[in-house]
C-alpha cells in the first residue's frame, strides 16, 4: 500500500503540473513536449491500476523529466509539490446514486481530487429506489465499478442499506464535499457527525454545478427514450 500510495503521489504532482500549463502559451514547438508527457501520465494510471508499480513509476518519471526539460530551457516556470504534502492529502467524500455517468459527475470528481483523495460512496439499489421511486437502471455492482475506473477516483465503495452515515465512518474523511443541490442540509449533516465522533470532518458545498442540461440521468434517459421512439419529443 505504501508503494501504490508513493506512486499515485508522483501522479497527482504530475497532474498537478500538466494542469498548471493548460492556460499558458508555449511555443509550437515545445508542444509535443507536453503531449507527450500527458501521455506518459494517461500511461502511470493505466499500469498503477494493473499494480504494476514499476512501469507507473517509470511513465512518472518520464514525464516528469519533459515538464522539466521545459523549465531548464525557460519556457515554463513550474514548482513541484514536495513528496511529503501529497502523501498526506486529505480524504475527500463525495456520495451519490451516479446512475448514468455524466459531465456533471466528472466535474464533482475534478473538484473533490482538487481538495485531496477522493473517495466515493455509491448508493445500493435498495436505497436508490426508496429515494427515486423507481429501480436503478443500472445495477450497483457495475455502478461502483464505473466509478471507481475515473481517473480522479481513489476509491469507491457501495453504501450502507440500513445507515447511510457507517461509510462515512468507516472512511473518517478529512472532508465532505456536497453537490450544489445536493441531499443533505449542510448543517444538520456537520452536527451528525459531530455526534459520531468525526468533530474534525468539514462539510463543504460545491458553489455551482457543471454547465449543461444534459447533466441529469433522468433527462439522459429520457432522450435514449425520445431517439428510439418510445415517448414524444
Amino acid at each position: 500500500m505504501e508503494d501504490r500510495e508513493r506512486i499515485e503521489a508522483y501522479i497527482v504532482n504530475l497532474e498537478r503540473a500538466i494542469k498548471t500549463l493548460k492556460h499558458k502559451e508555449i511555443p509550437a514547438k515545445y508542444k509535443p513536449l507536453l503531449e507527450n508527457a500527458k501521455a506518459y501520465l494517461s500511461d502511470a494510471k493505466y499500469y498503477l491500476s494493473k499494480n504494476d508499480y514499476l512501469t507507473a513509476l517509470a511513465c512518472v518519471a518520464y514525464g516528469e523529466g519533459l515538464i522539466d526539460s521545459l523549465r531548464h530551457i525557460g519556457e515554463i516556470e513550474i514548482d513541484w509539490k514536495p513528496l511529503s504534502s501529497l502523501l498526506s492529502r486529505p480524504k475527500v467524500l463525495v456520495a451519490g446514486s451516479f446512475e448514468i455517468l455524466h459531465p456533471g459527475h466528472i466535474y464533482l470528481f475534478e473538484k473533490a481530487w482538487e481538495l485531496g483523495r477522493v473517495y466515493v460512496v455509491v448508493s445500493r439499489d435498495s436505497n436508490f429506489e426508496k429515494f427515486k421511486g423507481r429501480k436503478p437502471a443500472i445495477p450497483d455492482r457495475y455502478r461502483v465499478e464505473i466509478v471507481r475506473s475515473v481517473r480522479y477516483v481513489h476509491e469507491a465503495v457501495l453504501g450502507d442499506e440500513k445507515d447511510y452515515l457507517k461509510p462515512v465512518l468507516d472512511i473518517s474523511p478529512d472532508i465532505v464535499l456536497l453537490g450544489p443541490d445536493q441531499w443533505p442540509d449542510k448543517e444538520k449533516l456537520e452536527e451528525e457527525l459531530r455526534k459520531q465522533g468525526l468533530e474534525k470532518t468539514r462539510v463543504l458545498r460545491l458553489k455551482e454545478s457543471f454547465k449543461d442540461d444534459i447533466c441529469r440521468s433522468s433527462k439522459i434517459i429520457r432522450r435514449i427514450l425520445e431517439i428510439h421512439g418510445c415517448v414524444d419529443e
